[in-house]
């Protein structure tokens, strides 16, 4: 798939504030700072496309983005820690719940796991949560760049085995914002689900 055109179209912070135009939609979750932004920013190749920072809890609302006319990239708040108070932070939960069970337009989630750590209790949550939902689910273990070869192979057992013990065979793809890693598998799976609808 050739990227030629990527523009923002909206934040929600309700599902009732979401394009209604029935648009395959393409979401992107995972824990605060496992590199969310960096990884989309890397994908469609446009430097400042999702907002990154190092301050966990950056992404404040659900953000749609339209590319090439086609389809919808939907950037997630991050699960879990931010510097932000405790309802707010189970209002993003809810709302990003909602989001995976309800949404129509939703075609699959990527699901983002820091590479270099074992899978958390918030990321196996998410693994669970999307056993519900009727969208396709990918891992995508961030960060990759920064492990030996070994170390990645290791780090692509453990989620496929973490996924077993949930009941789960879905794709694992290693990726890097660094490199570009995982890039061609992650566009290849889009197309793939495009075509089929």
């Amino acid at each position: 798939m050739t990227i030629d055109q990527v523009a923002f179209v909206q934040g929600a912070t309700a599902l009732g504030q979401m394009p209604e135009e029935p648009v395959p939609e393409f979401a992107f979750v995972g824990r605060s700072n496992v590199g969310k932004s960096s990884l989309i920013n890397r994908l469609f190749e446009r430097k400042n496309l999702a907002r990154t920072s190092s301050t966990p809890g950056k992404t404040q609302e659900i953000n749609f983005f339209r590319v090439n006319d086609a389809f919808h990239v939907v950037d997630l708040p991050g699960f879990g820690y931010a510097k932000v108070s405790k309802k707010q932070r189970a209002a993003w939960q809810k709302l990003i719940g909602q989001y995976l069970m309800e949404r129509r337009q939703l075609v699959a989630v990527f699901q983002l796991v820091d590479a270099r750590h074992d899978p958390t209790a918030l990321d196996k949550e998410l693994m669970m949560l999307m056993r519900e939902s009727p969208a396709e689910h990918v891992v995508l273990l961030t960060k990759g760049d920064k492990l030996s070869g070994n170390q990645r192979h290791k780090a692509v057992s453990r989620v496929r085995k973490t996924l077993e013990s949930l009941g789960q065979e879905k794709p694992v793809i290693l990726t890097s914002a660094h490199d570009g890693r995982g890039r061609g598998e992650i566009l290849d799976w889009m197309q793939t689900w495009l075509l089929a609808i």
